[in-house]
């Protein structure tokens, strides 16, 4: 593994389908990479997962708390520079900003942008949206879903 990955919310939920029964290998080179700091995410992943994730991922999230990082501050600057792209400021919905619900996509963008790492999303290029890759395509920032992850790292099971 060459580089840090900043995972989004979308392919942790991926990773529900990888029951460690089933896959030790994938957990056993997935945890490495976590230990090495190599595989990341953000706070806000951390808290949209606790809504949406549930059985053995909750545990496995609430036991890897670390994983789960803290924007500093070129990171919060990060994510003012993305909001400055006024079609960018839908990645926010209207519910989100009502209810105050965790809003991910722009901290995991900046992660990657401030630390130089490649985003991991599930989430596909389309035409004029404020999907992360486009965004990501916009400030230069790598970006890949999970079969991108698995490949760039070499591996199979």
């Amino acid at each position: 593994m060459t580089s840090l990955y900043v995972f989004d919310t979308c392919s942790i939920r991926v990773l529900g389908n990888y029951y460690p029964q089933r896959f030790p290998s994938f957990w056993e080179n997935f945890d490495r990479a976590i230990e090495a700091g190599l595989v990341v995410s953000t706070r806000e992943v951390y808290r949209e997962l606790q809504v949406q994730a549930s059985g053995w991922l909750l545990d496995w999230i609430k036991e890897h708390r670390d994983l789960f990082r803290t924007p500093g501050q070129r990171e919060q600057e990060f994510v003012a520079e993305i909001f400055r792209v006024p079609h960018f400021r839908t990645l926010v919905g209207q519910e989100q900003l009502l209810k105050g619900n965790p809003v991910a996509d722009p901290f995991v963008i900046a992660a990657a942008k401030v630390q130089g790492g490649c985003v991991v999303t599930q989430e596909v290029n389309k035409p004029n949206a404020a999907k992360i890759p486009n965004i990501c395509n916009h400030f230069g920032i790598p970006c890949c879903n999970m079969e991108g992850f698995l490949e760039q790292n070499g591996w199979t099971f």
